[in-house]
């Protein structure tokens, strides 16, 4: 069986696609990382693709404000393509600096306007938080999680703002909250390292084949990538990538 190829569209300040890379890798796909040039020269097109993910980092060097040129750049030279992927029920993920331009391209949360803001306190937020897959959310980005996971942040703009969060509530469009011993955070730092309201820590658009998310799953993939308190928790993410690349085989 063809391993489902996976586009990683790389920008300059991008950091996080190798990590990226490896996670698609583990998970039984064949990512390949582009530089957006490439893509503009026509060099590959997204619907050579299976899976879009957008890395994190921090792409031109966060100009005008996390994600926004490489939200224009997607809009303005991909707009066609990415409404064509869309339209085609691609599953696309965007982690960090790739959720803010997902949201700055207009894609997340899909319905309605939201915004990466700073952090409450103003400070860089560099550390593992864990989240809490939502239960009413069938993503299939979520099929294979059903347990709390670990896994670093790196941000100073990851606060979620949405013009009508009960909207997304409503429509189960979040995918995780920020929680600490498998209880929700409810707004208290630093298990919530940056103040979103909710505990939003990730959010699907209405189809659920599109998500972002601010934390690094890309970074917990494998079994020694992280120990907790002396023991080794498993490499929690893995389903993250493992269920999407079940889905489009």
């Amino acid at each position: 069986m063809t391993a489902p190829r996976v586009l990683i569209p790389v920008a300059l300040g991008t950091n996080r696609d190798g990590d990226l890379a490896e996670a698609f890798a583990a998970a039984g796909a064949a990512p390949e990382r582009v530089p957006l040039q490439a893509l503009r020269a026509g060099e590959a097109r997204l619907s050579d693709f299976q899976i879009l993910a957008v890395p994190g980092g921090f792409s031109y060097g966060d100009a005008l404000g996390a994600g926004r040129l490489l939200g224009l750049d997607l809009v303005g030279w991909f707009g066609e393509q990415l409404h064509e992927a869309h339209q085609n029920e691609v599953p696309m993920i965007g982690i960090c600096n790739g959720f803010q331009a997902l949201v700055r391209a207009g894609l997340l949360p899909g319905d309605q306007p939201a915004v990466l803001a700073d952090n409450d306190h103003g400070r860089f937020e560099c550390r593992w938080v864990e989240l809490a897959p939502e239960p009413g959310n069938d993503s299939i980005w979520l099929s294979g999680l059903d347990e709390p996971i670990r896994c670093p942040i790196a941000h100073g703009e990851g606060r979620f703002v949405a013009e009508a969060l009960a909207d997304v509530e409503a429509r189960n469009g979040v995918a995780f909250r920020y929680a600490q011993d498998g209880q929700r955070a409810h707004g208290e730092y630093p298990a919530n390292p940056n103040g979103s309201a909710g505990d939003v820590a990730g959010v699907t658009d209405p189809t659920g084949r599109v998500l972002g998310l601010m934390p690094h799953p890309e970074n917990h993939v494998f079994e020694r990538q992280d120990i907790l308190r002396g023991r080794r928790t498993g490499g929690q993410a893995l389903g993250l990538f493992a269920s999407a690349v079940a889905a489009v085989r």
